[in-house]
C-alpha cells in the first residue's frame, strides 16, 4: 500500500488539479526546463575553464576562484527572496526577467575585455539562474495534477543530472579548440532563443498577491545567507595553504574571513527568521516559514539537506582525486563520470512513475541505502583504484540519488498548500545552495588537512593525496548516515494517493 500524510487542514480531500495538463501547459514546462538546463550547463562549464582564465587573464588563482565564489553567493542571496517574488509577480514576467537577466550576462562574459567585466557578467548570470529553478518547481506544483507530479519532477532530474554531464566535456572541447569565450558564445543563442520563445508562449499561471516587501529582510537575508555561503567557502582555503611566511598569512587571513563571516552571517540569519516570524502573521513575510508547520515538508528538507552535504562534498573531491592522485586528464575524469550521470537523467521518469504510483518509501529506503554505502565504498580509493571502478561506482551511486531526489523534490512541496508553493520552492533551492556549500567546505578542509599532515610526516604526494581524498569520503559516509532514519519517516502527500492514471505527456 502506498504511505501517505495528511496535510494540516486538508483532511484527505485533494486540492483542485486538473485531471490532465493542457497542451499550454506543457509548452511552459517543457520550456522552463530547457531554459534551467542551459543555466545548469553554463554553470558546470566554468569549473573546467578555470585554469585556462588564470593563464588568458593573467589573473591569480584566488582572484578566479571568485569567478565561482561570486556565483554562489549571488544565488545565496537571491534565492530566498524568489518565494516573495514569486508571488509578487506573474509567470511570464519573471521567466522574462530570469531569462534576460542570464542572457545579458552571458553576452556580457562572452565580450568581457577583462577579469572585472568578467565577475560583473558572474553576478548578472547568477541573478537569473537564482530565480529559474524556484520559477519551474512552483510553476510544476501549481499545474501539474498531483498525481503526476512525480513523473513531471523525473524530468527536473534529467536537467539537475545531464547539464553537469554534459558541461565538463563541452568545456573541454570548447578550451581546446576555440577559447573560453566560446563556453558563453555557445549558450548566448539558446538563451536568446528560450527567452523570445518564452516571452510568447508563456501565458500568467496562477495567482498573484499584492505585498509591499520589506526592506530590512532583504537586506536580513543577503548578510544572513550570503555571510554563511562566504564563509563555508574559505574553510577550505585555510587549510589548503603550506608552509612558508607568505602561506601563514594567507591562511591567517582565510581564517579571519571565516570567522567574521560565519559570525555575521549567523546573527544576521537569526533576526532575519525573527523578522519573518512577525511578518507572516499579517502575510507580508519576504520567505514565510510557515512551510515548517509540515512535518513532512521539514522532514524532506532535512533528508535534502543531508543528501546534499554529502553529495555535493564528494561529488567535488572525487575529480580532484582522479586528477591529483590518478593523475587522469580532466577528459577521462569528465567520460568518467558520465554514465552515472546519464543514468540518473535517464532513469528520471521511471522513478517519476513509481513514486507517483508507490510512494517514497519504495524508492527512499534502497536510495538511501545504495548512496550511504556506495560513499563508505569510495572511502577505499587509493593510488592503485582502476578506472572503471571509479565510473561503476559512481555510476551506481547516481542511480541511489536519483531514487533519492524526485520523491523528496515531489514530496516536499506536495506536502504544503497551495499558496505556500512559492516559499516551498525557496526554501528547497535555499537549502540546496546553503548545505552544497557546506559538504564542500568541510570535505575540502579535511581532505587538505590530511594530505599537508601525511605529507609533512615523509609521505609522498600521490599517497598523501590519496590519504585525503579517503578521509574527505569517510565523512561524507558518516554525514549520510542519518539518511537511513528519515528514509522510513517521509510519507507521500495525501492528495497524490489514489489519483486516477498518469495522464499527463
Amino acid at each position: 500500500m502506498a504511505d501517505t500524510v495528511t496535510r494540516p487542514g486538508t483532511g484527505n480531500i485533494p486540492t483542485a488539479s486538473p485531471a490532465v495538463l493542457t497542451p499550454q501547459q506543457n509548452r511552459v514546462i517543457w520550456l522552463l526546463l530547457a531554459a534551467a538546463f542551459v543555466a545548469i550547463l553554463n554553470e558546470t562549464t566554468m569549473g573546467v575553464a578555470i585554469p585556462h582564465l588564470i593563464d588568458d587573464l593573467s589573473i591569480t588563482a584566488v582572484a578566479a576562484q571568485w569567478l565561482t565564489t561570486a556565483f554562489m553567493l549571488t544565488m545565496a542571496v537571491i534565492i530566498p527572496i524568489t518565494g516573495f517574488l514569486l508571488r509578487r509577480f506573474t509567470t511570464r514576467t519573471m521567466f522574462i526577467a530570469a531569462m534576460s537577466l542570464f542572457s545579458f550576462g552571458t553576452l556580457i562574459a562572452f565580450l568581457a575585455p577583462g577579469f572585472p567585466v568578467l565577475l560583473v557578467a558572474r553576478v548578472v548570470q547568477a541573478s537569473g539562474t537564482a530565480i529559474m529553478m524556484p520559477l519551474l518547481m512552483t510553476t510544476l506544483m501549481v499545474v501539474v495534477p498531483a498525481h503526476a507530479r512525480g513523473r513531471m519532477m523525473g524530468r527536473v532530474s534529467i536537467v539537475m543530472s545531464l547539464a553537469p554531464a554534459i558541461g565538463p566535456t563541452l568545456s573541454g572541447v570548447l578550451l581546446d579548440t576555440v577559447g573560453w569565450r566560446w563556453i558563453f558564445g555557445i549558450v548566448l543563442p539558446i538563451a536568446l532563443v528560450a527567452l523570445f520563445v518564452g516571452a510568447r508562449w508563456i501565458h500568467n499561471i496562477g495567482e498573484t498577491s499584492y505585498a509591499p516587501i520589506d526592506i530590512p529582510s532583504v537586506i536580513l537575508s543577503a548578510f544572513g545567507f550570503g555571510g554563511i555561503v562566504y564563509g563555508l567557502s574559505q574553510i577550505g582555503g585555510a587549510a589548503s595553504h603550506g608552509g612558508g611566511a607568505e602561506a601563514d598569512a594567507a591562511a591567517g587571513a582565510s581564517t579571519n574571513a571565516l570567522i567574521i563571516s560565519l559570525s555575521v552571517g549567523v546573527v544576521a540569519l537569526a533576526l532575519f527568521i525573527w523578522r519573518q516570524v512577525r511578518l507572516q502573521r499579517t502575510d507580508d513575510a519576504l520567505l514565510d516559514l510557515r512551510v515548517f508547520r509540515s512535518t513532512n515538508f521539514s522532514l524532506a528538507i532535512g533528508q535534502m539537506t543531508i543528501l546534499s552535504m554529502a553529495f555535493f562534498g564528494a561529488i567535488t573531491v572525487l575529480p580532484l582525486y582522479m586528477q591529483r592522485v590518478l593523475e587522469l586528464s580532466p577528459l577521462t575524469t569528465g567520460l568518467a563520470v558520465l554514465p552515472g550521470a546519464l543514468a540518473m537523467g535517464l532513469l528520471g521518469p521511471t522513478i517519476g512513475r513509481i513514486y507517483d504510483r508507490w510512494g517514497t518509501r519504495v524508492l527512499l529506503i534502497p536510495g538511501s541505502i545504495i548512496t550511504v554505502g556506495m560513499l563508505w565504498f569510495y572511502s577505499t580509493f587509493d593510488v592503485s583504484t582502476p578506472v572503471w571502478v571509479i565510473a561503476v561506482a559512481q555510476t551506481v551511486t547516481s542511480i541511489g540519488l536519483a531514487m533519492s531526489f524526485t520523491p523528496l523534490f515531489t514530496a516536499s512541496l506536495g506536502s504544503l498548500e497551495r499558496k505556500f508553493y512559492s516559499y516551498g520552492s525557496a526554501v528547497l533551492g535555499t537549502v540546496q545552495q546553503v548545505a552544497g556549500a557546506a559538504g564542500v567546505a568541510m570535505l575540502i578542509a579535511v581532505m587538505s588537512s590530511v594530505q599537508a599532515a601525511a605529507e609533512a610526516s615523509g609521505v609522498d604526494e600521490l599517497t598523501a593525496g590519496a590519504q585525503g581524498a579517503q578521509a574527505a569520503f569517510t565523512l561524507a559516509a558518516i554525514l549520510s548516515l542519518p539518511l537511513l532514519v528519515g528514509a522510513f519517516l517521509i510519507r507521500k502527500p495525501a492528495d497524490q494517493i489514489g489519483a486516477p492514471a498518469v495522464a499527463a505527456h
